[in-house]
């Protein structure tokens, strides 16, 4: 059998070790790439949780910091963002212990924050997330105005 290799088609290569494995062919697999690539499926999965988190808390902030600007296209993006999540979640069960990671949740913040500036202009976002992670996935929650009274 002529092997393909990696580098020069990945979409022939992948295919190739699939009928590989399903005709246990085993040894003439590429184990150390396999690997790389099986690694590559858990990253992937993080990243797009990562970015719909990310979209989420920079809708939320936009919701609650430009209060004159609501309207259906946010509310719409926040709703969408939930419900995708919630499905993300359910499909990838080992994701859920990214949401109690106070490390992960600090870079997603970030990001949320990096966005929502980009999008406003405006730069007095806090600094640290001040909703709770059941709240920000909460379908019904959306952000008060307290901030005007010292809250978030």
């Amino acid at each position: 059998m002529n092997t393909i290799s990696y580098d020069s088609d990945i979409a022939a290569w992948a295919n190739q070790q699939a009928w590989l494995i399903r005709h246990k062919k085993f040894d003439l697999l590429d184990i150390e790439h396999l690997a790389e690539e099986i690694e590559d499926v858990s990253k992937s999965e993080q990243r797009e949780l990562a970015s719909r988190m990310a979209v989420l808390i920079a809708h939320l902030l936009k919701w609650q910091f430009q209060s004159e600007r609501r309207g259906k296209s946010w509310a719409l993006t926040i709703r969408n963002q939930r419900k995708a999540i919630e499905r993300h979640l359910k499909q990838v069960p080992s994701l859920k212990p990214n949401l109690k990671d106070t490390e992960w949740l600090d870079i997603i913040w970030g990001d949320a924050v990096y966005q929502a500036t980009k999008e406003t202009g405006l730069e007095d976002f806090p600094e640290d997330c001040c909703w709770a992670i059941e709240d920000i996935l909460a379908q019904a929650w959306l952000p008060s105005d307290d901030f005007l009274n010292g809250g978030c």
